[in-house]
């Protein structure tokens, strides 16, 4: 419903900006749809299948049944190749998840670590499971109406994944997010996926369930800080530069994949003071100017970095991005608070803010309500 789109292209606000906006606000206030079946999906069994995800994964992946772990696969020099999440099912079947860009280099990855001795299969499901998302303060309510299932917080919280029934069909549900809301992750049988999708929109009528789609996965991500691999981080970043050595467990047995070197980093780190390099979330002051990605940020007159990637923040106001900071002096809140900001637009500089927590809902309290 609504007036027909018409397409123009621009650098400003392009014509279907409205519908755009809409999606976002409607994950942000109430409840969205995500169809998000791209994904790649790896069913990875066997009695070695945990001994060798968690010794790939910086965090402890093999604990509790029932968990999705959001983690990252290094290389032996503590930089990036892999974000994703794993889900232990069982003590002998893990889900792992990742993007469509990651799919053969996840696969070959976890390839190349099986031994001839390795009781491990690994079986690509990307095709046999649609992903629906259902993401918004609205969704427990939403997905309560189809399922006999109790996904109170205090029976079903953050990071539980567990098989709940819609209809006829049985899901694979995981509570987790990638748009800083509380929001659940359906794995389908793709047989059963337009039965489960038909009940859900009709539940979610009166709810006013919007159907969203990749721009507005990608502003709301954006807005909340997340990362994604390829565009914001890629193997030439180390873990420790792009935020994200709070996946790692130091202590769990068997350590991980480039456990020495993120140590020597944070050492190093330490030494000198803070790290040189560090991801940080950019916000324009002037709610107008677009971003893009490319362009170059400011600090006291100088150039420090580029954007990476970025959209516009429809709750936060204004148009957002990720960019790696660069300096010779240790990045810290003081160098932020005492930085005059700026990016480069079409050669005219516009006043931004520059935060290295989360704009949006740091405390992660919409996650876990």
């Amino acid at each position: 419903e609504g007036p027909a789109v018409v397409e123009r292209q621009s650098f400003g606000r392009a014509s279907w900006f409205p519908h755009w906006e809409a999606e976002h606000l409607a994950c942000r206030n109430s409840v969205a749809l995500f169809d998000m079946t791209f994904m790649s999906k790896f069913a990875v069994m066997g009695r070695d299948a945990g001994k060798l995800l968690n010794r790939m994964s910086t965090a402890n992946v093999d604990g509790d049944c029932g968990l999705i772990t959001y983690t990252q696969w290094l290389n032996e020099r503590g930089h990036m190749e892999a974000d994703l999440t794993v889900t232990k099912l069982s003590d002998e079947y893990f889900l792992v998840i990742a993007a469509d860009t990651q799919h053969s280099q996840v696969l070959t990855k976890m390839r190349r670590q099986l031994s001839e001795d390795s009781n491990v299969s690994i079986l690509d499901v990307t095709g046999t499971y649609c992903q629906i998302n259902v993401q918004g303060p609205k969704s427990r309510e939403l997905l309560q109406r189809v399922t006999t299932c109790d996904l109170a917080d205090d029976t079903f919280p953050f990071r539980t994944a567990a098989e709940i029934d819609i209809g006829y069909a049985r899901v694979l549900c995981a509570r987790i997010t990638y748009v800083g809301e509380l929001g659940y992750e359906l794995f389908i049988s793709s047989e059963n996926a337009l039965h489960v999708y038909d009940m859900i929109v009709q539940a979610g009528a009166d709810l006013d369930l919007k159907h969203a789609g990749l721009r507005a996965l990608g502003s709301l991500r954006l807005e909340k800080g997340y990362r994604d691999y390829h565009v914001d981080m890629d193997n030439t970043d180390r873990l420790v530069d792009v935020g994200l050595s709070f996946t790692c467990d130091f202590e769990k047995d068997g350590g991980f994949v480039g456990l020495e070197a993120v140590l020597e980093h944070k050492d190093i780190a330490k030494a000198e003071g803070g790290l040189k390099k560090r991801i940080s979330q950019v916000l324009l002051q002037n709610p107008q100017p677009m971003l893009h990605n490319g362009e170059v940020l400011w600090r006291n007159g100088e150039r420090v970095s580029e954007i990476r990637s970025a959209s516009y923040g429809h709750t936060l106001g204004g148009a957002v991005g990720l960019t790696l900071l660069e300096s010779n002096e240790p990045i810290k809140k003081s160098f932020i608070e005492e930085g005059d900001w700026c990016v480069e637009i079409g050669n005219e500089l516009y006043p931004c803010s520059v935060s290295l927590r989360p704009l949006y809902d740091p405390k992660n309290e919409r996650i876990k309500m």
